[in-house]
């Protein structure tokens, strides 16, 4: 099957910082790092990586011209991204301090400029089957949704960064949605925090879908109507975290589109997440599937 990535492209100024600025404060960066990152490239370059057949659609300012090459590198196919003259690219303020952990200030640009005639375009050119991949950077998402599922693509969510458009969405359409438990709780309206709960809650309000959730340093859960894996962490020092969740994205829907099976792509996922984070930057932190089958995991 074919996987198709509709998302973000961004440029990441990534500033090393002692600890996250405050209300009021001025603080001076140890460094400043420029990465090619968005949640849809890093999770294209995590598909592709993985082995996926992955094409790319979104857009991009002149600004970004970069981000296409460094797809293309990986390989991913970046036929249906739109060049715009008269916006920038998106871009992302990231600060990374010490302990590893980021926070992040995003500006939409082109990503922003989704057409619908773009949309019908790009889903146009993929059959019945194949994998569309989204998250929630771009606009025009609920009408990419309804226009993939129309065509009989399998639509996976990822709601990040969580919102009140998340709810707007016809989320009945979802076959597969992967998501941290602040998200689930978001959607779900709740203030519960137990992992194996919220797996439920949303498998009850979706009961079509499967449930990807991912629980930090206490692992991931796998739901769907037939079975439930639990998915344990592996321990490393993180240097990054920016793309640990598209990466664990990435390869767990490479490894479910080539039809291996949902304990197998959990446990490809979370090993490809962990030598992520120990990593500088998003998408070059990515690790190549090599790498992840020879990785020999602390547990």
């Amino acid at each position: 099957m074919k996987v198709l990535c509709f998302g973000s492209l961004n440029i990441d100024y990534t500033y090393k910082v002692e600890h996250f600025v405050q209300k009021g404060e001025t603080i001076s960066s140890q460094s400043l790092q420029v990465f090619s990152g968005g949640k849809g490239l890093n999770q294209s370059i995590a598909l592709a990586k993985a082995g996926a057949d992955t094409s790319h659609a979104g857009a991009i300012g002149t600004d970004g011209r970069f981000l296409l090459e460094q797809m293309e590198a990986a390989g991913v196919h970046t036929e249906h991204v739109a060049v715009l003259e008269d916006v920038r690219s998106g871009n992302a303020i990231i600060q990374n301090d010490k302990e590893g952990d980021n926070c992040i200030i995003l500006y939409g640009g082109a990503n922003q400029a989704i057409t619908r005639e773009q949309a019908d375009s790009v889903i146009g050119s993929f059959a019945p089957g194949d994998y569309i991949v989204l998250q929630n950077e771009i606009n025009e998402l609920a009408y990419i949704m309804q226009k993939a599922h129309e065509r009989g693509m399998k639509v996976i969510l990822n709601p990040s960064p969580m919102d009140e458009k998340i709810k707007t969405l016809p989320l009945e359409y979802v076959d597969f949605f992967l998501l941290n438990e602040v998200e689930a709780g978001q959607i779900l309206e709740t203030e519960e925090t137990e992992g194996e709960i919220l797996a439920d809650r949303l498998l009850e309000r979706f009961p079509g879908a499967a449930i990807v959730l991912t629980l930090g340093s206490k692992g991931s859960i796998y739901a769907d109507g037939k079975q439930k894996i639990r998915q344990k962490a592996y321990r490393v020092k993180a240097v990054d975290t920016t793309a640990a969740g598209d990466t664990f994205t990435g390869y767990f829907i490479a490894e479910m589109a080539s039809g291996q099976t949902a304990e197998r792509a959990m446990d490809l996922a979370s090993r490809a997440s962990a030598i992520a984070v120990t990593r500088a930057g998003a998408a070059p932190s990515i690790p190549l599937r090599k790498e992840v089958e020879e990785y020999v995991p602390n547990l």
